[in-house]
């Protein structure tokens, strides 16, 4: 066996660090410069992976993983320490870095109350973010998959403003509903599993090509589709999203937006379609009519809106309607796209969050109808404004646009009458993205408003986001050469 402290430090450093932030409290400096350094160190450990790609692993390793570690744990029940990374979790362990950067930034002057309990929970969301993307065994995974929402709810429920509290506890409600429906699949899968092998083991490689009947296949992978649709959230199952973006604060929303909605995608890539094959092939046809309907109704809806943070959440919810198109129909080109889409998402929703906090933190309002004339009176800010909305809404040569694209283009062969449906959710984004620029941007100034444009601080965060979409959009071909690998193996070609 191969084991690679690089992942254990990827899943221990902000859990180490969320602990330094207790003995903090009342030394707000110190604790927001403690956490963003812990950050800074955990995306240079992440980005340090990408050079470990060409390791050679022992034959315990499962085939399209570089680097891996599997020691016992609570070997009685077979559960076991079992940790990997493979081209589609090291892109989003490195994303997930990034925006829990980002996250500490856009809070470094919104957050004077419980400074330190703020970064706390950051970095112990940050900790089960990586241990989801990280985990090959399904007792970690679940372990994790809820240790990461509890400081969600904590971030909504405390800094949150409007119906806060209401907010959190729908998000919860929802989220361990579903959770609770995946928790007995996995004990379902668990003793089918130990009952026909006589071992009975949590790892994700075990329990693959475990026999299933087809009504039971069915069942289980119907538990587990339901509490990744909730967090993605597919169509009718989103509409916590909308009120926890709206309430949360800002840090909260890029987030939300930013990582844990691609873990509800993450799930099905890693274990809904490996473990239960012939049940997904049965329902794909349902998750294609709910993900193309998604991406439809949440456009339509977001043109409608007046509150910036809530047209920036139905957007979301149309993208992630994208990315389930891509994974079930399954093929590589749908499948590599669906993939590159999150990492899209997560990289332009997230800066559009914080641009829009960034307004609110200055003029105390998100309403579209408050604002106008800010290219002449904050230019750099009205330029990044400009750029990532239209990157969001797919703008050639930015990043939206390549994941858009290979999810269609890998889906028409397939499904030609959903990929023409769908196409109209790359329309409708275009509709409401000019609306939303020429309203906010360009319009006559409707209201007196405090407008100092970006700080240093901000500027450098929106920079970093700003390069990271010209690049994907203009040079994507590294990525995807990551993701040929494990996207092959998943959908049973060769590497």
């Amino acid at each position: 066996m191969n084991h690679m402290p690089l992942l254990t430090l990827l899943l221990l450093l902000p859990l180490a660090g969320a602990l330094l932030m207790i003995p903090l409290s009342g030394r707000e400096r110190l604790a927001r410069r403690l956490a963003l350094s812990i950050a800074l160190l955990e995306t240079l450990l992440a980005c340090s992976a990408w050079f470990c790609r060409g390791n050679q692993l022992s034959s315990a390793a499962p085939k399209g993983f570089f680097l891996f570690t599997d020691s016992p744990w609570i070997d009685s029940v077979g559960i076991r320490y079992t940790l990997g990374m493979d081209g589609i979790s090291l892109l989003l362990v490195i994303l997930t870095a990034l925006v829990t950067v980002i996250a500490m930034l856009v809070s470094w002057r919104s957050i004077n109350e419980r400074v330190s309990l703020h970064y706390l929970l950051l970095l112990a969301m940050e900790s089960g973010i990586i241990g989801v993307f990280l985990s090959l065994d399904l007792f970690l995974f679940y372990l994790f998959w809820e240790l990461m929402l509890i400081p969600m709810f904590f971030l909504i429920a405390i800094w949150g403003h409007g119906r806060n509290i209401y907010s959190a506890i729908k998000f919860f409600l929802y989220t361990l509903f579903g959770s609770l429906l995946m928790l007995l699949a996995i004990i379902g899968i668990y003793l089918i599993h130990g009952s026909q092998s006589g071992s009975y083991s949590f790892g994700l490689a075990a329990l693959t090509g475990t026999q299933l009947s087809p009504a039971a296949g069915l069942w289980l992978y119907a538990a587990f589709l339901l509490a990744f649709a909730v967090k993605f959230p597919i169509v009718p199952l989103h509409t916590w999203l909308p009120d926890a973006h709206t309430d949360a604060p800002t840090a909260g929303s890029v987030i939300l937006a930013g990582l844990l909605l691609k873990t509800g995608a993450y799930g099905l890539i890693r274990f809904g379609y490996p473990l239960f094959p012939e049940a997904a092939r049965t329902l794909t046809p349902f998750v294609i009519v709910l993900a193309v309907a998604g991406i439809i109704y949440a456009s339509w809806i977001a043109f409608a809106q007046k509150d910036m943070k809530r047209l920036v959440a139905y957007s979301s919810v149309g993208h992630m309607g994208f990315v389930a198109m891509g994974i079930a129909v399954w093929t590589p080109v749908a499948l590599s796209g669906a993939v590159l889409q999150m990492v899209n998402h997560g990289l332009t929703t997230a800066a559009l969050f914080a641009m829009v906090g960034m307004l609110d933190e200055r003029t105390h309002t998100r309403q579209i109808e408050d604002y106008g004339g800010l290219w002449g009176k904050i230019p750099l800010f009205s330029s990044f404004f400009v750029l990532f909305a239209m990157a969001s809404a797919g703008l050639p040569g930015l990043n939206n646009f390549v994941g858009e694209f290979l999810i269609l283009a890998g889906s028409f062969k397939e499904v030609p009458a959903a990929t023409i449906l769908a196409f109209v959710g790359v329309i409708l984004p275009l509709v409401y993205t000019v609306r939303l620029i020429q309203e906010v941007i360009f319009q006559e100034e409707r209201r007196t408003l405090p407008m100092p444009d970006l700080t240093t601080r901000e500027l450098l965060l929106l920079i970093s986001l700003a390069l990271c979409d010209i690049y994907i959009g203009m040079h994507p071909a590294p990525l995807l050469d990551i993701l040929k690998a494990p996207v092959a193996l998943l959908t049973g070609g060769a590497p």
